[in-house]
């Protein structure tokens, strides 16, 4: 069954690169027009690049998620623009870019980046764009949370403490706004070759004597040996995949949910 969301108007955080530049993609894909935001002025070549390689209609705007002033100009230029916003996927995120196994190889303000982009970012937006949704009735919100937010993954605390938050914040929401036929659910991505997951690796390397180093192939392939039931590497594309059906009319009755896309990682936990 074909996921037709033809018209429709599907706004994307953190769509520069990864996992958010795959949703965007994805979406257009399903028939979306396709709004483009990013903190890195990149994202307006990459939203005019796949316009004119796909013919699909795109918008772009370059905002930083932690300004919630911004945010609600974004809500405003959009619906000036694309004259409706339908779906909303937040895939912005951020890492400490520390080893943090003990937790106090981290400084007590290593945190507030951290927070102020994957938990208070998220907030912005759904305080720009929830009650203008809730008004027309109809959308869906969708947070890209990680597995590590259900497991408390000693890698970077920061990163998991505000992606735990980030799934209980979106359950919260997803309350609010269901009266009014909006749905918000959470996407936890479990192993994906990603800059962010790179960013792992090269923090704990640099904390390794240089005879127990491994090459970044070694790490991910041991840590998905041992993590990973289906043994591969996830693709953003397969959280592009989720992320549009939830966006659909086949997700209709799913709401408050937080879905694994993550190779069966967490069952290990």
């Amino acid at each position: 069954m074909r996921i037709d969301l033809e018209g429709e108007v599907a706004i994307i955080f953190g769509a520069a690169r990864g996992i958010g530049r795959a949703i965007a993609e994805g979406f257009s894909e399903a028939g979306a027009i396709v709004a483009y935001v990013d903190r890195s002025p990149t994202v307006s070549f990459i939203a005019g690049q796949y316009r004119r390689l796909s013919g699909r209609p795109t918008a772009a705007y370059v905002a930083d998620v932690t300004d919630p002033e911004l945010m609600r100009q974004v809500a405003d230029d959009t619906l000036r623009d694309l004259g409706r916003v339908d779906h909303l996927v937040y895939a912005a995120a951020v890492g400490s870019g520390k080893f943090g196994m003990p937790f106090w190889n981290l400084e007590p303000e290593d945190w507030g980046p951290v927070l102020r982009v994957n938990l208070l970012g998220a907030v912005n937006v759904a305080h720009a764009f929830g009650p203008r949704m809730a008004e027309a009735g109809r959308g869906t919100l969708t947070m890209i949370a990680s597995v590590s937010g259900q497991i408390g993954s000693q890698t970077d605390p920061p990163y998991s403490a505000s992606k735990a938050a980030l799934i209980n914040f979106a359950q919260c929401a997803a309350k609010d706004l269901a009266p009014s036929g909006v749905r918000v659910n959470t996407i936890n991505p479990g192993m994906v070759d990603t800059p962010l997951n790179r960013s792992v690796y090269e923090a704990w390397s640099a904390t390794q004597p240089k005879e127990a180093r491994q090459s970044w192939e070694q790490w991910s392939l041991e840590k998905i040996r041992k993590l990973v039931p289906l043994n591969r590497w996830q693709e953003p594309e397969d959280i592009a995949a989720m992320a549009v059906f939830l966006a659909s009319p086949l997700a209709r009755n799913v709401t408050g949910q937080t879905i694994n896309v993550d190779g069966g990682y967490v069952m290990h936990w």
